[in-house]
């Protein structure tokens, strides 16, 4: 992004100039290049984006998708004025908000790109299961942005042993065993999405059961508390010859 200017990768023959006058500058020989994409949401603009990187496959390693939705704004009831100071209240949304649309430009770059060029996945992700999905659908690696904000970089720790932890279950002993193979829909496959929706919900009611069940039973043992000490009460009554008992 240039600030006060459009975004460059929304005028293909912008973004094929700016790429071209970084060619000429030979530094892509030295480090990897990569180019970070605003999202796309009209099939032929992942077209005409795809076509242009791919005139620059020698020089482009890799591209990051997507950045922040632009524009978005988010009002304060309480105050009656917009969520933050800058740009009057708009600012790029980003966050578990945008998760399905980065999913879907991931998706469509690693179709439409040359496999020369990676794809990096970013946007939402805040799990071991959304960098799952990110991979799944093409992308060779994940960034995480907005999770890192909000709990700090205990996240990547987190996150990666979720990712570890599917895969194990799965069966997968690495990235490549299942990167970029998402399967076409189907019956079967929804089946099985059924299934594993029902054994979720099982384990769920089961601990919604044991929750109960611990209830319950702390319920039994405050009467009998009480009735323990109706017991000793009148005991100790009948001690001092408040009562008398007669068994």
């Amino acid at each position: 992004n240039v600030i006060g200017k459009p975004i460059i990768a929304y005028d293909f023959d912008q973004m094929d100039s700016v790429l071209k006058a970084v060619q000429k500058l030979g530094l892509y020989k030295d480090i990897p290049l990569g180019v970070k994409m605003p999202p796309y949401l009209d099939g032929r603009h992942f077209e005409k984006a795809a076509e242009v990187l791919n005139k620059y496959k020698g020089m482009v390693n890799y591209v990051a998708s997507i950045n922040t939705i632009g524009n978005a704004f988010a009002v304060d009831i309480a105050a009656e004025m917009p969520v933050i100071s800058s740009k009057g209240g708009f600012a790029g949304l980003s966050g578990k908000a945008v998760k399905y649309t980065a999913l879907a430009n991931v998706r469509k770059m690693r179709e439409l790109l040359d496999e020369s060029i990676d794809v990096v996945g970013v946007g939402g992700i805040e799990s071991g299961e959304d960098a799952f999905e990110m991979i799944l659908c093409g992308a060779s690696a994940v960034q995480v942005g907005t999770c890192h904000w909000t709990e700090g970089p205990k996240c990547f720790d987190r996150i990666c042993d979720e990712l570890k932890s599917i895969m194990k279950e799965k069966g997968y002993s690495s990235v490549d065993d299942f990167k970029g193979k998402l399967k076409p829909w189907s019956k079967e496959g929804a089946a099985i999405a059924r299934a594993a929706k029902k054994a979720r919900q099982g384990k769920e009611g089961s601990g919604a059961s044991g929750v109960a069940v611990a209830k319950n039973g702390g319920d039994i043992y405050m009467v009998l508390s009480q009735v323990m000490a109706v017991v000793v009460a009148v005991l100790l009554a009948d001690t001092f010859g408040v009562v008398s008992l007669n068994i």
